[in-house]
């Protein structure tokens, strides 16, 4: 299978991006938008399969601030602005007039915006993957998920929510478990090679962006609500999430009860990367709704 590796300039950097297979028919790409901010395409590469068993083109790439596009030190471009007018411009530089757009985690809050604010043309279905259309609803889910752990946990993390010092062993513990319950455990040493290559992941653009936590969103996406903005939405979307997952059942039913034309599937037994978890599930519902949509 091909592999094209390049740079965009943007702004005064450079969005690295990779693309799987080829263009072909009446199959169109398919690109991805990475969770964090800050998380890198690596995790991605695992849906290669699809190009080569879809015959299908797959476009991943670093947002700015992290991976191959890594930039620090400049708190100033951490917000939803330069990474939306960066996917437009990647998807000017490589001519995507007609394109499916997947996004999981935080990729999915920046495809909802994309779609509910800037109302692109060209978009044949949006597939949201593990994520929300309101930071305060994420926030509310996840205190209510932390009340699930132990007891000296939950105080720990409170102590550090209120004093905003996080640095406390107990804290780290508590946040440690809890992403381990929601998000993802270790990388097994036989996990595929782009799980377990070394990244540099945006810790800058992940805190200023979002905050400390996955439970404290306190940077410039804190006010992100996009719900009077979903019964509008025209593209058809499928909504996916994990039973264990970050993005909660009822966070996931949330946008599927408001947005038109939508489907959810729910992956039982997964956490926050239900393509890394159930990777042959996954790639099998791509193929059906992607097809659907062309």
């Amino acid at each position: 299978m091909e592999i094209r590796e390049g740079y965009m300039p943007y702004l005064e950097y450079q969005t690295y991006y990779r693309i799987a297979g080829k263009k072909t028919g009446d199959k169109k790409p398919l690109v991805l938008l990475h969770g964090g901010p800050g998380s890198t395409h690596n995790y991605f590469e695992v849906l290669d399969r699809l190009a080569e068993e879809d015959g299908r083109q797959l476009i991943m790439y670093d947002q700015l601030g992290c991976g191959n596009s890594y930039v620090e030190n400049r708190p100033d471009l951490w917000n939803s602005r330069v990474w939306i007018e960066e996917l437009i411009a990647l998807r000017e530089h490589l001519g995507l007039d007609e394109m499916h757009l997947l996004g999981q985690s935080w990729g999915g809050m920046q495809t909802l915006e994309y779609v509910c604010n800037y109302k692109p043309e060209g978009l044949k279905s949006i597939i949201l993957s593990s994520t929300l259309p309101a930071s305060w609803l994420w926030a509310k889910e996840q205190q209510r998920m932390i009340e699930q752990l132990p007891k000296e946990m939950q105080e720990a993390i409170a102590r550090a929510t209120e004093s905003g010092d996080y640095s406390s062993p107990e804290y780290q513990a508590a946040e440690a478990e809890y992403m381990l319950r929601h998000c993802a455990g270790e990388v097994p040493e036989d996990a595929p090679e782009c799980l377990r290559r070394s990244k540099r992941s945006g810790r800058e653009s992940y805190v200023v962006g979002w905050g400390p936590n996955e439970f404290t969103p306190l940077g410039t996406l804190k006010d992100y609500d996009v719900i009077e903005q979903l019964p509008d939405i025209r593209e058809p979307a499928l909504i996916i999430n994990g039973g264990n997952d970050l993005c909660t059942p009822y966070v996931a039913k949330f946008m599927y009860d408001r947005i038109p034309n939508a489907r959810w599937e729910l992956f039982r037994t997964c956490r926050h990367m239900c393509f890394v978890e159930d990777n042959e599930g996954y790639i099998e519902l791509l193929k059906e709704w992607l097809n659907q949509h062309d």
